[in-house]
């Protein structure tokens, strides 16, 4: 008589156990989601910390870059001044080309 009842009480509560076996499955799969969710955030947060860093390293060759260019062109600016007053005959006033000093 008992293994009859207790038949019964299986009977009544396999599906209730069935839906706290999902459960659990579902909480682990869950927990599992959200640790590899957390380790992906982690991973993402030092990589946009390492391409903000290069992005900076680059902001700054290109500066270094612009100043030198600067430099050069005012250089060449420069050169090209003096070649045009470059004196062909000094210490006279018929100089060529006429300089205003004289």
């Amino acid at each position: 008589m008992f293994g009859g009842i207790e038949g019964l009480k299986w009977f009544r509560t396999r599906r209730a156990n069935a839906r706290q076996a999902n459960a659990a499955a579902e909480d682990a799969e869950r927990t599992n989601q959200r640790k590899q969710i957390d380790w992906l955030e982690q991973r993402l947060a030092v990589r946009d910390v390492k391409v903000d860093s290069l992005y900076s390293e680059v902001r700054k060759l290109e500066n270094e870059k612009l100043q030198l260019i600067e430099q050069l062109n005012t250089k060449e600016l420069e050169n090209t001044l003096l070649k045009i007053q470059k004196c062909e005959k000094r210490g006279c006033a018929d100089r060529r080309p006429p300089n205003e000093e004289y």
